[in-house]
């Protein structure tokens, strides 16, 4: 399998989802990290800065792409030439949202859907989890990578201010 689409909203990129990034690198010749966005919906972080924690915290896999994509995951998938996305999956209920978005990928264009298990490292990790901590002044360096915990608190400071 030469490329494979690891797709999200990435509101912040956790550990969890570097955790899937890498061992998902593993499995193929390219792995392009989609930072998917609904432009009805407004996210914490913007998409820009979303695309920035991602590619800071992946620059040290060599087969991993980062981009931004405003449609259908199966339109992203067929754009980057993937047959087949990555998702992580949380013993946490994922299992029937995963199932189900994998079916109607599978029916709309064709495309396989890979289930990864989250590490039990990260399996209580969630980006909601990181923002609600954040938001309460808790310290999150322990769930996302480097660099992001202060961008997040740049975030809430900036939304405080408005």
């Amino acid at each position: 399998m030469d490329t494979l689409l690891y797709a999200g909203s990435f509101d912040p990129v956790t550990l969890g989802h570097l955790d899937v990034i890498e061992r998902a690198a593993k499995l193929c010749g390219e792995l392009v990290v989609a930072v998917m966005h609904n432009p009805e919906k407004r996210g914490f972080l913007p998409i820009s800065l979303r695309v920035r924690l991602l590619e800071t915290a992946c620059r040290e896999i060599p087969n991993v792409r980062i981009m931004a994509h405003g449609g259908l995951l199966v339109s992203c998938a067929h754009e980057v030439g993937a047959r087949a996305v990555v998702r992580g999956l949380r013993p946490l209920g994922d299992f029937e949202g995963e199932y189900q978005m994998a079916q109607t990928n599978r029916l709309l264009g064709g495309v396989e859907t890979l289930l990864m298990t989250t590490s039990d490292r990260y399996a209580s990790i969630s980006s909601s989890i990181v923002r609600q901590v954040a938001a309460f002044g808790g310290d999150i360096r322990a769930m996302v990578p480097p660099g992001t915990a202060d961008a997040i608190c740049r975030a809430l400071a900036r939304a405080q201010q408005a």
